[in-house]
């Protein structure tokens, strides 16, 4: 064989060596990026968690909510208005059925009302029980409530309506909360099946949950 042959068969032999580090390399990346954060068909992982600052809400029977509480297991976080006429509902009774179906013993549901006008401790409670007897729902003060709001980036608005009345619009969206803060968002339309398999797939990546520290 010739010096130039020798040359070229030994470029072809570190081309296909490059090739397969470069695959080597893009698998052991995707491997890691599957450990960072899990693939959502019905959400998004965000690539770091939000924050959410602290916040002072009221709960059935006068109990305060608190972020710490939402420290202490993963919660989904929706937002709405007891008086809401479709979507709120519609997507408590999806929350429901997903709540069934995914099986996570620690998963919780908060209501979040964004009516202190109308909703009241009492009436938010009795709201978020008639879906599932395990969900709570909050309200409080409407300065709190504004600030929730855009610590979780939700959208409200009162519109007015004929005859004095009103309603609220608001951003549909549901929020996956561990002790980090906002971890995975999902968005309408919302498919119950994929849904609850989103949230076993999401467990893995949970942060565990912190004890309430005694006051």
């Amino acid at each position: 064989m010739s010096i130039s042959g020798t040359v070229r068969t030994r470029w072809r032999g570190l081309l296909v060596l490059a090739a397969a580090g470069a695959a080597l390399l893009g698998f052991c990346v995707a491997r890691q990026l599957d450990r960072v954060a899990p693939s959502l068909a019905s959400g998004t992982w965000l690539p770091r968690p939000r924050a959410i600052a602290d916040f002072a809400l009221i709960g059935a029977n006068g109990r305060t909510y608190s972020r710490a509480d939402l420290a202490r297991a993963p919660t989904l976080v929706y937002f709405g208005f007891t008086h809401c006429p479709d979507v709120c509902p519609t997507t408590l009774a999806k929350l429901a059925q997903v709540h069934r179906l995914a099986a996570l013993a620690t998963l919780r549901v908060l209501f979040v009302s964004i009516d202190p006008g109308r909703d009241t401790p009492e009436a938010v409670g009795r709201y978020a029980h008639a879906f599932d007897p395990s969900f709570e729902g909050v309200t409080g003060r409407p300065e709190e409530i504004r600030a929730v709001a855009r610590s979780f980036a939700v959208a409200v608005n009162r519109v007015e309506l004929p005859g004095g009345d009103y309603t609220m619009d608001h951003s549909a969206v549901i929020f996956l909360v561990d002790p980090r803060g906002i971890v995975a968002i999902f968005t309408p339309p919302f498919e119950v099946p994929a849904l609850a398999a989103d949230l076993r797939r999401a467990v893995p990546y949970l942060a565990p949950p912190q004890e309430r520290r005694p006051t």
